[in-house]
């Protein structure tokens, strides 16, 4: 039983990110983790991209808009980059070097899935990038939400109800069963950093699964005595 994460205001703080596809419910897995970390007294910030900040929020609307698509995957690329600077330089950094605890929804493994492997940016333009953009500022642990496309989307379909369709989730099923390929194949070459966690399961259990590998991580930090 943890007695409470201890405050480490003269060290770098952790950087939490969640990934994967459309459905897999990322969001609420911030939610829940967020809850339960401030339940044991951390100092913790919640984000997510795009956005996190005002001006990459107000980039945010563009993105998911559609509006860039017709432009192509680089200058996608590169205005989902130019809000990552903002949100790292007024919201990220500043936290982290205070010691808190970031948690993200989607950070730049989405840029290198959905821009990079299924827009067909070469490897070496997104590794660019992500030197301009991010530099030190890379998550130390990763999670995947990993279930079929079709669950996916049907989930994320129930839970727009009648708004309105954004740009990723209104491409076909061919993009997203490919887009899970993409994220598992990020999570394979980055075994350190990433956990794949079955998304398919109860939001108990997969928050109890997130949890498990969170506590080892901060204890592994000397967070958790």
């Amino acid at each position: 039983m943890m007695s409470g994460i201890q405050a480490q205001p003269h060290t770098r703080g952790f950087f939490i990110t969640f990934e994967g596809g459309e459905g897999g419910g990322k969001s609420t897995q911030v939610k829940r983790l967020v809850a339960r970390l401030l339940a044991q007294g951390a100092d913790v910030v919640a984000t997510r991209e795009p956005g996190g900040s005002p001006n990459a929020e107000a980039l945010r609307e563009v993105l998911l808009s559609g509006l860039v698509a017709p432009l192509g995957p680089a200058a996608e690329a590169l205005i989902f980059s130019a809000a990552r600077i903002d949100h790292i330089d007024n919201l990220i950094r500043p936290a982290l070097m205070r010691g808190a605890i970031v948690v993200c929804d989607r950070f730049a493994d989405s840029t290198r899935a959905y821009q990079g492997a299924l827009g067909k940016l070469s490897e070496s333009f997104i590794d660019g990038l992500e030197k301009v953009t991010i530099g030190e500022v890379r998550p130390d642990l990763t999670f995947v939400l990993d279930l079929p496309a079709e669950e996916g989307l049907a989930r994320a379909q129930a839970r727009r109800g009648k708004a309105s369709i954004d740009r990723f989730e209104a491409e076909d099923m061919a993009f997203h069963r490919a887009l899970r390929d993409s994220f598992r194949a990020i999570a394979a070459k980055d075994p350190k950093r990433c956990v794949i966690v079955d998304a398919t399961g109860s939001e108990e259990a997969v928050a109890e699964a997130i949890w498990r590998q969170v506590e080892v991580r901060l204890r592994e930090r000397g967070a958790i005595q």
